[in-house]
C-alpha cells in the first residue's frame, strides 16, 4: 500500500473537507448519508475503472489453495483420516460447546433454570464420543444453522435482547459438504465439521453419501452461481424436497445439462428455467440427487463473477436493508458472514468469523497496534479502496468508496453511534445492512471506528 509522507499527509488531511465538516445529521438519520448514496449506482460512479479485474480466476485459485494450506481455522474435509481419535473429536466439541459463564435469558426474558442447561450440556454427549469412530460424509439439503449445543434453544445474556443468541454459531447452505464426527445423546443431532466451521446441526438438515458424492458435488460442471442475494428453486408438489429450496449468494450448483429436451422435470416443461441438480436427504437419512428448476427470472451466472469494484460494490448492494442475523439467524447474516457471501459470489473464499477473516495469513494484511498513531491510522484510512475489509473488535466492514477523501464501508450492524449537532451521542439501531462514512463513527464515548481498527484485509495483489 502506497502511504504518504507526513508533510504531504499533513497537507492531505488539512485539504480534506470531510475531516473539517460539520457532520449533519440528513433524513436518512444516518450520518453522512444522503439518499443517493443508498444506490449502487451512485458508488459505482466514483470508480475511474469500476470494471477493472482486481484478481483473475487463476489468482483467487491461487488465493484459495493458499488459504487451505496456512489458514488454521480452515478444515480440509480431504485430509481427515478414515477412523477419527477420540482426542480430536473431543477437542471439537469440548472447545465449542461450552456454557457462558455469565447468566443466560431465553426469548421472553426470564432466567434459563440450571436444570435446562444442565440438560442441553448432557445433550452433548461427550461421554459416547468412540475412539476410533468411523468418518462419514454428507451434504446439506437446505439451509440450516448450525449451534454450538444441540438443542434449539434460544439463549441471550440479558432480558431485554432477543437478537443474539448465544447457542447460534453460523449457517450452512445446500451442497456445503460435511464430515459427521459424533451424534447427540438424544440421537436428533450430529456435530459436523465443515469447511470453514465446526458446530451442531440438526440431522434432518444432513444426507449421508459417500467422500466422493460430498466433496464432488461443488466441483462438477457445468453450474450456475447464485448472484443475487437469494434464489429459489420453483414450487413443486411432485418432489416437497426441491420445491422452492432457497439458494445464498455465492451457492453453486451443478447443472444437468444433458437433460432431454421436453421432458418434464416434476411436472414442468423446463424451457423457461436451468435444469439443476440438487441434494435431497431420503427417509433413511442417505443421499440422493434430484433435478430441480431454477427459473431464468432468478440471478444467478454460469460463471463466478469477475472481481472488480462493479461487482464488489453490487454484490454487496444485494443485502441493503437485510436485518442483521446473528451467526446466520432470521434467515439472515451476520458482518462476517455478509462480506463472506460478497466474495464468495466471486469465486473468493473467506474464512467464517471476524476474529479468524482478521489475521487470516492468505490475504494482504495490514495490521494496527496501541502503538499505531491516530495520524497514521487517518492515513491508513484515506486510502482504503473499494473491497477492503476493516476489522474492529468483533466486526468487520467492507469500503465502497470515499467522498471528498471520506471513506465510506457498508456494514452488517446492530446499530451506529456517531456525534449529533449538540455533541452528544447518537445511537442509531440499524440493525441490518447499513452504508456509513467510516471515521465519524463512535466505538464508545472515547474512541472513534479508526481509533479501534486492528487489521485491514486486501483481496488483492
Amino acid at each position: 500500500m502506497r502511504l504518504l509522507t507526513p508533510l504531504v499527509l499533513a497537507v492531505a488531511l488539512a485539504a480534506t473537507p470531510a475531516l473539517a465538516r460539520d457532520w449533519a445529521i440528513p433524513d436518512t438519520g444516518i450520518i453522512g448519508v444522503e439518499q443517493a448514496q443508498l444506490d449502487p449506482a451512485f458508488w459505482v460512479r466514483q470508480q475511474a475503472q469500476p470494471d477493472r479485474v482486481i484478481l483473475d480466476s487463476a489468482a483467487i485459485a491461487m488465493q484459495n489453495e493458499r488459504l487451505h494450506r496456512l489458514d488454521r481455522s480452515i478444515h480440509d474435509l480431504k485430509a481427515l483420516p478414515a477412523m477419527l481419535p477420540r482426542e480430536q473429536v473431543s477437542a471439537w466439541v469440548a472447545s465449542l460447546s461450552k456454557l457462558p459463564g455469565k447468566p443466560l435469558f431465553d426469548a421472553n426474558g426470564q432466567p434459563v433454570p440450571a436444570d435446562t442447561l444442565t440438560g442441553v450440556v448432557a445433550n452433548a454427549n461427550l461421554d459416547a464420543i468412540a475412539d476410533g469412530a468411523a468418518t462419514r460424509y454428507g451434504l446439506v439439503v437446505h439451509r440450516a444453522d448450525l449451534r454450538a449445543f444441540p438443542t434449539t434453544l434460544r439463549v441471550f445474556t440479558s432480558n431485554d435482547d432477543h437478537d443474539i443468541d448465544r447457542f447460534q454459531e453460523s449457517g450452512l447452505f445446500p451442497g456445503d459438504p460435511v464430515a459427521v464426527v459424533h451424534e447427540s445423546r438424544d440421537g436428533q443431532w450430529w456435530f459436523v465439521v465443515s469447511p470453514r466451521y465446526a458446530a451442531w446441526i440438526e440431522k434432518r438438515h444432513v444426507a449421508i453419501g459417500s467422500a466422493e458424492q460430498a466433496l464432488g458435488y461443488g466441483q462438477r460442471a457445468p453450474y450456475r452461481v447464485i448472484t443475487g442475494a437469494k434464489a429459489f428453486t420453483l414450487y413443486t408438489p411432485e418432489d416437497p424436497r426441491v420445491s422452492e429450496l432457497q439458494l445464498d449468494m455465492g451457492t453453486r450448483v451443478p447443472v444437468l445439462a444433458d437433460w432431454q429436451t421436453g421432458k418434464p422435470v416434476n411436472g414442468q416443461h423446463a424451457y423457461t428455467s436451468t435444469v439443476v441438480e440438487l441434494p435431497v436427504r431420503n427417509d433413511d437419512g442417505s443421499l440422493a440427487f434430484a433435478p430441480a428448476l431454477l427459473p431464468r427470472r432468478e440471478p444467478s451466472e454460469d460463471h463466478y463473477l469477475a472481481l472488480t469494484p462493479r461487482h464488489l460494490i453490487e454484490q454487496s448492494f444485494k443485502f441493503l436493508g437485510e436485518r442483521y442475523g446473528w451467526g446466520h439467524s432470521y434467515n439472515g447474516r451476520d458482518c462476517s458472514g455478509f462480506v463472506s457471501e460478497i466474495y464468495r459470489s466471486m469465486g473468493v473464499e473467506l474464512p467464517r468469523n471476524t476474529s479468524d477473516q482478521a489475521v487470516s495469513p492468505a490475504l494482504n494484511r495490514i495490521a494496527l497496534s496501541d502503538k499505531d498513531s491516530r495520524a497514521r491510522r487517518l492515513q491508513i484510512a484515506h486510502e482504503l479502496q473499494v473491497g477492503d475489509l476493516v476489522y474492529i473488535p468483533g466486526h468487520v466492514m467492507m469500503v465502497i468508496g470515499q467522498i471528498d477523501g471520506e471513506p465510506y464501508v457498508i456494514h452488517d450492524t446492530t446499530g451506529l453511534s456517531f456525534a449529533g449537532s449538540d455533541g452528544k451521542t447518537v445511537r442509531a439501531k440499524t440493525n441490518g445492512v447499513t452504508v456509513s462514512p467510516l471515521t465519524p463513527l463512535l466505538f464508545n464515548g472515547k474512541q472513534t471506528y479508526v481509533d479501534r481498527m486492528t487489521n485491514i484485509q486486501r483481496i488483492r495483489p
